[in-house]
């Protein structure tokens, strides 16, 4: 597998909306509770700041994305916020560290001086250990943050990279 992260194209769109369903439906890890369809994937996609994904290079075939906007806006609009979604088939293959490496790239780029992540699942140990990895910092731990599909709730930690 020969896999390049840049920005999507209107192609990328199907695939994109089934990795992010992926996700939400998985239950344990994205807030959202509702799935995107091509009309609200097209929107939810083209009104982020950056939006990429991870696909091969010889067959075009999407293996993860990414989303890139504002953590808030006005005097705290310089600190930026992500998602990233990777296929359940092609999960364990880095496809993640090259998407959160890219993104810090378009972070920068894009005028960020911060990039945070909000709501990090405390049990995501594999997203945890990437973010620290690549030198993001915990700020603490938000008790029962995240309601997990099943009902019950996970702690949150927060993170953050100076860019």
């Amino acid at each position: 597998m020969n896999s390049m992260v840049q920005a999507y194209t209107e192609e990328d769109l199907p695939e994109m909306v089934r990795i992010w369903n992926e996700v939400v439906e998985d239950g344990v890890a994205f807030p959202q509770e509702e799935l995107l369809d091509l009309e609200s994937g097209r929107a939810f996609f083209a009104a982020q700041t950056y939006s990429a994904v991870a696909k091969d290079s010889e067959s075009g075939k999407v293996y993860g994305l990414y989303i890139l906007h504002p953590n808030n806006v006005g005097r705290c609009g310089h600190i930026a916020n992500a998602s990233y979604a990777v296929s359940r088939d092609t999960r364990g293959l880095h496809i993640g560290e090259k998407l959160v490496s890219d993104c810090l790239v378009q972070a920068k780029k894009h005028g960020f001086l911060i990039l945070q992540f909000n709501a990090v699942v405390a049990t995501n140990i594999h997203a945890r250990h990437l973010y620290e990895r690549l030198g993001f910092l915990p700020l603490g731990t938000i008790p029962k943050g995240f309601r997990m599909k099943d009902g019950h709730y996970e702690d949150i930690c927060p993170y953050y990279h100076e860019l």
